[in-house]
């Protein structure tokens, strides 16, 4: 865990409307008579595991809603006002929140910052297993072969998504502020949600030596625990040769690492949701799939599925999608299957199994 203190005077940047997810109850500002404390998290994956940590002991605000992607976050009024009264900002790091200085600053937020992501053993960008790939080399429009889509088609599809704004990388803990060095999609391995949790234990305790945690972070852990067990089972009835996934964007690389599981490629040939793919990455990428016999391509809850469906289609493959999407960069709506942490991984899973011709095992009834 590794918590900092951050105070700035308070700015104003551009806002764009979001929705703030948080416990129920009234707000517990300064000089409320509910005095709690206020916990801002920024992703929805943690937002639910402080909130089960917690309980009715902290008022916790989600500043990402669900099936909002942490990459192209914009901060509007809303979310500095919550930062400006949080005594603890949970965060995920490894990168993930580029737009957090910037936040920070312009809130006013003084409070205590926790990195969960300080306790992991983080991935590098640079070692990604798809890195032998040419992913920014164009492709000129006659360069395609007969038979294949049109490179207008590709183009328009390839940028079915630039609404997205181009991003920094938030200061990294692990790398001496070293923007970009690590693989900031931590949650796809349990056993790092798991460290995650820990460190909100320990900051919400050391924010509030009166707050009684321990038994819910423990049974927390303990069902994480059983998580990943069952997701480790589940994926074990798969041939490790015959688990081959391609999905929107390159946000498995925990899962491949943990579970043997192969990420055969990526829509999007990058970390970031927000990125582009070329016309030769698209056709890379249909070869793969046909050489690899890979069966499916999975799109993602928080991104636009029409190029992985044009991918699908010139693959020769089936694309999953809306309800049957996998639950990547941020949870789904609450009450839906994927709207809890431990429900988005029991559908990935399920997802991915399923997608290989298997069963994954009975779901423990704890974690229902």
């Amino acid at each position: 865990m590794r918590l900092t203190h951050a105070t700035a005077a308070l700015g104003a940047i551009g806002a764009a409307t979001i929705l703030l997810s948080g416990c129920a109850g009234a707000p517990a500002g300064a000089g409320s008579a509910d005095e709690r404390l206020e916990i801002v998290v920024t992703t929805t994956q943690l937002a639910d595991i402080t909130r089960d940590i917690v309980g009715d002991e902290a008022e916790v605000t989600s500043l990402l809603a669900p099936g909002a992607s942490a990459h192209a976050f914009d901060p509007g009024p809303a979310a500095l006002s919550a930062l400006a009264t949080a005594d603890l900002l949970v965060i995920n790091g490894a990168g993930l929140e580029g737009w957090l200085d910037s936040t920070i600053e312009a809130s006013g937020f003084d409070g205590t910052l926790v990195d969960t992501s300080a306790g992991i053993d983080l991935m590098p960008a640079e070692d990604d297993p798809h890195e032998g790939h040419d992913h920014d080399t164009e492709q000129p429009e006659d360069a395609h072969a007969e038979g294949e889509h049109a490179e207008e088609e590709h183009a328009d599809d390839a940028h079915a998504d630039d609404a997205h704004a181009e991003e920094g990388h938030a200061e990294d803990p692990h790398a001496g502020h070293d923007h970009g060095a690590f693989d900031p999609h931590v949650w796809t391995d349990p056993a790092n949600v798991i460290v995650q949790a820990e460190a909100v234990r320990d900051a919400v305790t050391a924010a509030d030596a009166g707050i009684d945690i321990d038994a819910s972070a423990d049974a927390v852990i303990e069902r994480l625990t059983e998580l990943e067990a069952w997701m480790r089972a589940s994926i074990e009835q798969v041939p490790v040769e015959e688990r081959l996934v391609v999905t929107t964007h390159d946000t498995f690389g925990y899962l491949e690492r943990a579970f043997d599981v192969q990420v055969v490629g990526t829509v999007l040939p990058s970390l970031d949701d927000s990125a582009d793919a070329s016309a030769a990455h698209i056709d890379e990428l249909v070869a793969e799939i046909r050489e690899t016999g890979t069966p499916v391509v999975f799109s993602e809850n928080a991104i636009d599925p029409q190029l992985a469906a044009t991918i699908a289609r010139e693959a020769g493959v089936e694309l999953r999608q809306g309800e049957d999407a996998l639950a990547a960069d941020a949870l789904g709506a609450e009450g839906s299957p994927t709207g809890t942490y431990i429900g988005a991984q029991i559908h990935n899973v399920t997802a991915m199994v399923t997608a290989w011709g298997a069963e994954p095992l009975p779901v423990p009834g704890s974690l229902s």
